[in-house]
């Protein structure tokens, strides 16, 4: 089986393709340019692997949450190839692809949503895959939600940009962490493919992001009322 990843949803633009286990995958920091970069870099990965599009059997897109226009984006190509191609998507929460990313088994993903709040979910690794212990959310770190008892492991960029507000909240609890840990293409690759394996493609047509929150800008006042509330202010 051959999947085609890619994802948009951070500051690094990301592809992989699935090759029944074996994975090919390019990640590049593209900062705004991810709809600049993203066919290129499809275009190499399918040079470098020997394989086109139409010998793919699926492909699977980073849905979010994350960058808002970095999730279109991704779901826009993913849409357009596999309509174009006539093969089936799958839509990949980017919090589980930061949790499989870790090698752990016990993984409390957050990633900064920035307004001074967090994308926030918990997963536990099983036999049959990945079981969601805590549903995805948009919250502030200081009011995440309780999570399981037990030791768990902490990913993403939440916890880089609110370190000690997690650490706190989950005192006792966090073995440890990566505040640098991303989703990456060629994890939802690998969790896609399970998917696939599964019949649990969908039509193209069918393709969504998957949003958590509907507003995307702060107002000027709103920003200047973050940073009075800010600590020391």
């Amino acid at each position: 089986m051959n999947i085609l990843a890619l994802d948009t949803s951070t500051e690094y633009c990301s592809v992989a393709l699935w090759r029944d286990g074996v994975v090919l995958a390019q990640n590049v920091h593209a900062g705004q340019k991810h709809s600049e970069m993203l066919m290129p870099m499809l275009h190499d990965l399918f040079e470098e692997s020997g394989i086109g599009l139409m010998q793919c059997d699926g492909i699977a897109f980073g849905s979010g949450p994350g960058s808002f226009t970095g999730v279109r984006i991704a779901c826009g190509v993913a849409q357009g190839l596999a309509l174009g191609a006539g093969l089936p998507v799958a839509g990949i929460s980017t919090l589980l692809a930061l949790a499989a990313g870790t090698g752990r088994t016990r993984v409390i993903s957050a990633l900064d949503a920035r307004m001074g709040e967090i994308y926030f979910a918990v997963y536990e690794k099983t036999e049959s895959g990945w079981l969601e212990a805590v549903e995805p959310s948009l919250c502030k770190p200081a009011d995440a939600p309780a999570i399981p008892i037990g030791d768990w492991f902490g990913a993403g960029s939440g916890f880089s940009a609110f370190s000690e507000i997690l650490q706190s909240r989950y005192s006792g609890q966090l073995i440890g962490m990566d505040g640098n840990a991303l989703p990456m293409a060629e994890n939802i690759a690998a969790l896609g493919a399970l998917q696939f394996s599964r019949g649990l493609g969908v039509d193209a047509a069918l393709a969504q992001p998957f949003y958590l929150r509907d507003k995307v800008a702060l107002k000027t006042s709103e920003r200047e009322q973050m940073a009075l509330d800010k600590p020391g202010k």
